[in-house]
């Protein structure tokens, strides 16, 4: 009897461990548009802008975010570069702030390299961001301040065309993402700081319309966590982006 009563005690033990440890997953659908420019004015120098909109719900019902992202960029060469800037996005109500939005303004800085693996083109960038999100007091309205955190983006890219012409216009090409976000402690995350922010993976097609502007079709997976440690969100995403590369150097 008394080893009958072990037993059982160790398994309501670990039933109640096991129950503490399983995540809470939510599941959303959405849909996002972007538009995404390069412009090259010198040899050094260029700008980058992005400007992004977003809707949830079974992809269109509501609104989920907006968002413009512009910065300074410094060519070290035709293959690396660096960028410098400023980004303001608008969540829209959400978990929080289910009847306001939430402002949040963030700096930006960036490395960006692009390679070549046989027929195949591959971009990767790191990317550091400081947030400065509107405080929130209930679901009605903002509080008072920011709140500050850090969040570092690593992510890898590759092309694949599908025409022997390669990468030309009125061709195909296969595009598959990955990218992580790692959240970094500050004064305002004590209590509430969990390293992993999200990873992001993305599968589709790319049709040019010339060598520097394309449009992009694709399948997208967002993994996030929440502020609590046992939250997540699985997000199916439908992603429309048109890419768009300008040199306005002149030809020598």
């Amino acid at each position: 009897m008394k080893k009958s009563s072990t037993i059982f005690f160790l398994l309501l033990v670990i039933s109640n461990l096991n129950a503490q440890t399983i995540p809470e997953i939510s599941q959303e659908n959405q849909l996002w548009l972007g538009y995404f420019n390069q412009t090259r004015f010198t040899d050094k120098w260029g700008l980058w802008l992005d400007l992004h909109y977003r809707t949830t719900n079974h992809y269109i019902n509501d609104a989920s975010k907006a968002l413009g992202r512009i910065g300074l960029t410094y060519y070290i060469n035709d293959d690396v570069k660096l960028s410098n800037g400023y980004g303001y996005t608008n969540s829209f109500p959400d978990e929080g702030h289910a009847n306001i939005s939430q402002p949040e303004h963030r700096i930006w800085q960036q490395v960006q390299y692009h390679g070549q693996l046989s027929k195949a083109k591959t971009m990767s960038w790191v990317r550091l961001e400081e947030r400065f999100r509107h405080r929130l007091k209930n679901d009605n309205e903002l509080g008072e301040g920011y709140k500050f955190d850090i969040r570092l983006r690593s992510n890898f890219l590759v092309t694949v065309p599908l025409s022997k012409k390669g990468i030309a216009p009125n061709t195909l090409a296969a595009v598959a993402s990955d990218e992580i976000f790692i959240n970094f402690p500050t004064a305002d995350t004590r209590g509430t700081y969990f390293p992993f922010d999200q990873n992001r993976f993305s599968i589709g097609l790319a049709y040019y319309f010339s060598k520097t502007a394309y449009l992009q079709a694709s399948y997208s997976n967002v993994y996030q966590q929440l502020v609590a440690d046992t939250k997540f969100k699985n997000i199916d995403i439908i992603r429309l982006f048109y890419f768009q590369n300008i040199d306005l150097r002149k030809k020598k």
